[in-house]
């Protein structure tokens, strides 16, 4: 049995069991790897979806800034990239609309702990990774809620591998500096290490400044030769500024870092606090216990709304003249418990998952100014406009099984129910509805087959879906804002999602070993939440604006990957994605005209759409990543990255195309040692991003005439322009 893999979960205690727990494998178990508190199975094999993994080694090779230049090694999955380590996490097409600001549907779990922001952006600890799972597909069978296209599971570095200690220092491009200090013990019967770190930069970007740092680390006890115990910390203090966003595509030639613009939103300050116990117990040579209880808390406040016009009603410019101060306090807190069991047959898991998950939502206006010339439009500083609290409880089971129908061919099941309890308290004196409720209650599965043609190939295949639940603001909007405009609806379902899947994956003894895997897939987005007023009211309709269950996706696609071992001389690896995500029903999409903050009568107009079979916005038909190694001598490696998409839509009315791109990076390592006993390990790096300096856009997206002109194009965008070449080089010593 792979020690790496035990070691994830007992550590030491896996030594002492190997002989016996390989004699277990021999006899060829029926075992169920799917789990949400701990990933330590790497195994493909008998696995009916498809699954990428990405171990920690990879991770610290890539030297990495951010994730993204992580997961572009996954074929189906993007990361939108803003500026610095601002980004989301995508897969298959799935969420990528019109804004940042919406859920990825994407579930992404840190050592058993949900973790996203409000927006659906997510803070990684890129110094603390041991692996990355992808789970493509629906993935609310294990996950639960917003799980539409899969999981991205992260599980941090631990065990007594981590003994010792480590120092590390990196710099780059626009003031990039990166630290590390870890310092670990093993004994026979405990481990643990603490690791402080600290990431920062000026940034490209004009007001790009950003900074993290990061105190966690592990405390784990081996309760017996079969059980551990492990509490895992990490807390965190970070702050980014703007997010370098420009508007149209002539400010993004003469003023790409954003000089003479003003984010929406900016001047972020997050605390964050993870802390987690988990549990394991390997009962017997069949039967394994996790228990996992965890915190997760994220308190961000941040500037927003570029204030347009004074007391006075003059026009303001100031790039520090903001509306709102945001206050955001969001504590997730959790229970999970699963129990698995094997035989030659039969593999089964059972599992409960209960959640009690607050968000505190606090504005008030940070300056006077009006909202628009109108005299009868101002706003006072210190004003409190929002002050509310939404309250998630969550109590699911799920479970699976897996069993043999012949020796070749394995059937897997999987079945979960969500009981969710929504709650709203507004503490606004004048709030329209000082108390909201409103329960869900819905179901999620996957079936699927694993047909082994031989040890090194496979045919799988399966069926899976994923939810969505509505929001609070979906439901209640007309009864939260009695002068928004937009009509409650407490009858809203949730959003589903179906996804098909067939694949195979193989290994071929050629190179050292190739590793490949092809699937094509379709996901059905079905009573997808829209409002049936469109983007914006119009009026001469006569229509309400409400949400409603009325709009549809639909994303099919392909994708391959190819690895090779990369001990050869030369390796390579190769994630192709083909993607074809259409809009099934869009009936009602209204674009904005003119000035949106005049009420002059004729300052703007509305034109209507359907974007019924258009397709969805930034989703590239195309995307190809290829990284070629050589490793010409002991220690060394030279590796050769390519980044290439092909165009992609702006806009949801399919108007505006942002042209394809190619980017090349690349990364050179070399590991040596030296001390008595070769006791220190050196790592030294550099590494060259945009190594052409190309000229592209990490993000374009346009739904308004943003300049007022009454003409909708290329100008209107909201645009990210890529910093060009960068580079940055390091030094490691482990000891």
């Amino acid at each position: 049995m792979n020690l790496k893999i035990r070691t994830q979960v007992v550590a030491a205690a896996t030594m002492l069991m190997m002989p016996h727990m390989a004699g277990a494998e021999d006899m060829g178990l029926m075992r169920v790897d799917s789990t949400t508190i701990d990933d330590r199975f790497e195994s493909k094999r008998g696995e009916p979806s498809n699954i990428s993994v990405i171990s920690g080694n990879k991770v610290e090779e890539a030297h990495a800034e951010n994730i993204k230049q992580i997961l572009d090694a996954i074929p189906g999955v993007t990361a939108e990239l803003q500026s610095q380590d601002s980004l989301k996490i995508h897969i298959r097409g799935v969420e990528n609309q019109r804004f940042m600001g919406e859920k990825p549907g994407v579930a992404v779990v840190i050592d058993g702990v949900p973790v996203f922001e409000r927006t659906g952006r997510v803070n990684i600890n890129m110094d603390d990774i041991e692996s990355i799972k992808v789970i493509k597909g629906g993935a609310s069978y294990l996950f639960g809620d917003d799980a539409l296209a899969g999981a991205v599971i992260i599980t941090t570095k631990r065990g007594a591998k981590m003994a010792g200690g480590q120092l590390s220092g990196e710099a780059g491009s626009f003031g990039y500096k990166r630290g590390l200090a870890r310092a670990g013990f093993a004994a026979d019967k405990v481990s643990g290490h603490v690791q402080v770190s600290r990431r920062d930069a000026k940034g490209y970007y004009y007001q790009g400044d950003y900074k993290a740092d990061y105190l966690n680390g592990k405390l784990q006890g081996y309760l017996s030769d079969s059980s551990d115990l492990t509490f895992g910390w990490e807390v965190a203090k970070r702050f980014k500024d703007s997010h370098g966003t420009v508007t149209g595509i002539s400010q993004a030639a003469l003023d790409p870092t954003s000089v003479n613009g003003r984010d929406f939103a900016r001047h972020y300050n997050v605390d964050l606090g993870k802390f987690y116990l988990t549990y394991a117990n390997d009962i017997s040579e069949t039967s394994n216990l996790m228990l996992n209880i965890y915190q997760f808390g994220d308190h961000t406040k941040y500037w927003s709304s570029p204030i347009r016009y004074s007391t006075t009603g003059a026009a303001v410019t100031d790039v520090n003249a903001y509306a709102n101060g945001n206050d955001y306090k969001q504590v997730q807190r959790g229970i999970k418990g699963e129990w698995r069991g094997s035989s030659e047959t039969l593999g089964w898991l059972g599992a409960v998952d209960l959640r009690d998950n607050s968000y505190k939502n606090k504005v008030t206006i940070l300056q006077s100014h009006r909202a628009s010339p109108s005299p009868f439009s101002g706003v006072t500083a210190g004003t409190v406009t929002a002050d509310d609290k939404t309250k998630e409880r969550m109590y699911a089971t799920y479970g699976e099984l897996k069993f043999a129908v012949t020796d070749a061919l394995s059937a897997t099941v999987n079945g979960r129910y969500d009981h969710m309890k929504l709650s709203y308290d507004d503490y606004l004196p004048a709030a329209a509805a000082a108390s909201l409720s409103k329960n869900f209650n819905v179901g999620s599965w996957r079936a699927g087959l694993n047909y082994d043609f031989s040890d090194s190939a496979s045919l799988y295949t399966n069926v899976s879906t994923g939810f969505r639940a509505p929001t609070i603001q979906q439901l209640f909007a007309g009864t939260i804002n009695l002068t928004g405009g937009v009509a409650a609806n407490p009858n809203l379902k949730p959003e589903q999602a179906y996804n098909f899947e067939v694949g195979m994956r193989g290994k071929l003894d050629l190179i050292g070993g190739i590793e490949w895997d092809i699937a094509a897939f379709q996901i059905d987005r079905k009573d997808f939440i829209l409002n049936v007023a469109g983007q914006y009211a119009n009026p001469a309709t006569g229509v309400t604006d409400q949400y409603q269950n009325i709009g549809g996706m639909r994303n099919r696609g392909v994708e391959l990957a190819v690895k090779t071992d990369q001990q050869q001389l030369f390796s390579m690896d190769l994630a192709y994605t083909l993607l074809d995500a259409k809009f099934t029903r869009y009936d009602n999409y209204n674009l904005l005209l003119g000035n949106r903050f005049s009420p002059a009568p004729g300052a703007s107009r509305i034109v209507t759409y359907n974007n019924s079979g258009k397709t969805v916005p930034r989703t590239p038909k195309h995307k190809i990543f290829l990284a070629a190694r050589i490793n010409p001598f002991a220690g060394f490696t030279l590796t050769g990255e390519m980044n290439a998409q092909s165009s992609y839509f702006a806009d949801e009315i399919n108007q505006e195309k942002i042209g394809g791109h190619t980017l090349f990076d690349l990364v050179a390592n070399y590991d040596f040692t030296t001390g008595a006993n070769n006791g220190v390990k050196w790592s030294l790096f550099g590494r060259m991003d945009n190594v052409l300096d190309r000229t592209v856009y990490n993000t374009a997206r346009g739904y308004y005439d943003s300049n007022g002109d009454f003409s909708y194009n290329a100008e209107d965008l909201s645009i990210v322009v890529n910093p060009g070449r960068r580079w940055t080089a390091g030094v490691t010593a482990t000891f």
